[in-house]
Order: C-alpha cells, then structure tokens, then sequence
C-alpha cells in the first residue's frame, strides 16, 4: 500500500532547510571561474558539494582546470558567500 506521496530529499542546514550552491562564479580581475556541483554520497546520505576552479579564457570561458575539491554543505555555502561578497559575479552561461 502506498501513501501517494512521494520521497523528497531536502537538506538540512543549521535548523533550516536550503539548497546547496550550485552554477558558475567568475572573478574579473584574477581571470578565474569556479563551477559548485551538487554531489550525493548515497553510502551516508550526506550531500556534498565539488568545486572545480578554472582559468579562464579571453571570452569568460574556462579554458584549464586549476583545482577540484570536495566540500560539505556548510563549507560550499560558506564559500559561495564569501566569494559572492569579495566581487565574483554569478555567471549564468552553460558552459560544456
């Protein structure tokens, strides 16, 4: 028998529910864009979040990885506002 409702995963933060960051920064002056990519650890359940830093091109493109690190929610949120604040700018293209 089934309830008709259906699982929704949702991600708790410090006692309230958010998204984890996710999508492409790009800093002008360093030349540099940094993609946050959602990634589930089925074993534990936790969510975490990879970051992957570019060099980017003359077109705004990133044209050579730098770095990829694997982040907990908390710490991918606490970055994503500390670059958002010291100037990065959303970047809403999509790139492949």
């Amino acid at each position: 028998m089934t309830s008709g409702a259906s699982y929704v995963r949702t991600n708790l933060y410090y006692g309230s529910f958010i998204d984890a960051p996710t999508g492409w920064l790009f800093n002008q002056k360093s030349g540099l864009l940094i993609s946050f990519e959602n990634y589930e650890k089925f074993v534990s359940n936790n969510l975490k979040v990879y970051t992957h830093l570019f060099y980017a091109n003359e077109l705004g493109e990133p044209a050579q990885l730098k770095n990829s690190r694997l982040h907990s929610i908390e710490c991918a949120c606490e970055t994503w506002n500390e670059l958002i604040s010291g100037g990065w700018q959303i970047v809403t293209n999509k790139f492949q």
